[in-house]
């Protein structure tokens, strides 16, 4: 047993990288793309990529749930692992949107990924999604807390609800943050939301990337 955790020095994540990655050439060049297009390189990594698709095949996701999109890295890598259904992609970013429907017809995941244009929160209390597997948050990290108040009741009997960023960049732990103080907070609140939410059970902090937190809906 390890009494000690072990820290992921850049050695260890390029190994995990190199032994347990999603990626494809394909997504290397997506993520080129992207960042000739402008969008910011701040995508999943492969080994969260993998990961997800993982958590996919275990549940048999027909119906998933995304929260900021961005150039749809995470979105088709997801829809890589599913055997049909519907990935919902919420983004504020016009051109981000049309990038994500770009290359999801690129992958042929076009059938499988459905693209939300606007503000994620005014949206889902509009209109949501029915029998939702998958919740995966990865937006503004002050409103993860709005959008799991939003989207935990439309989530199923055993489905998953999953935050990126759940280490804050290393400062999820620190009490008053230097860095970035407004989202490392709401990265805090929202691990204390789902560790105590009553219609969760089985929350966890993944260490993979920046982290995940995970809770399963009772």
């Amino acid at each position: 047993m390890a009494i000690v955790p072990t820290l992921m020095n850049e050695a260890l994540s390029e190994y995990a990288e190199s032994m347990f990655s999603s990626e494809t050439p394909e997504l290397a060049q997506l993520l080129k793309e992207a960042e000739q297009a402008g969008i910011p390189p701040i995508s999943i990594g492969g080994v969260q990529g993998a990961f997800l698709q993982m958590l996919i095949q275990l549940t048999n996701a027909q119906t998933i749930v995304e929260v900021g999109s961005l150039a749809g890295y995470s979105a088709i890598t997801m829809a890589m692992a599913m055997k049909g259904g519907t990935i919902h992609c919420y983004e504020k970013n016009p051109e981000y949107c049309s990038f994500i429907k770009m290359q999801a017809r690129k992958f042929n995941v076009h059938d499988r990924i459905i693209v939300h244009e606007g503000d994620a929160a005014k949206l889902l209390e509009q209109e949501i999604p029915s029998k939702i597997d998958i919740v995966f948050i990865d937006a503004d990290k002050p409103s993860y807390v709005h959008y799991a108040e939003l989207l935990i009741p439309a989530l199923s009997s055993g489905g998953l609800i999953i935050g990126d960023n759940a280490l804050a960049w290393g400062y999820v732990a620190d009490a008053q943050p230097e860095f970035e103080p407004e989202n490392v907070k709401g990265i805090q609140t929202f691990n204390e939301y789902i560790q105590s939410h009553e219609s969760l059970h089985h929350p966890c902090i993944v260490p993979l990337g920046d982290g995940m937190c995970i809770a399963i809906k009772k």
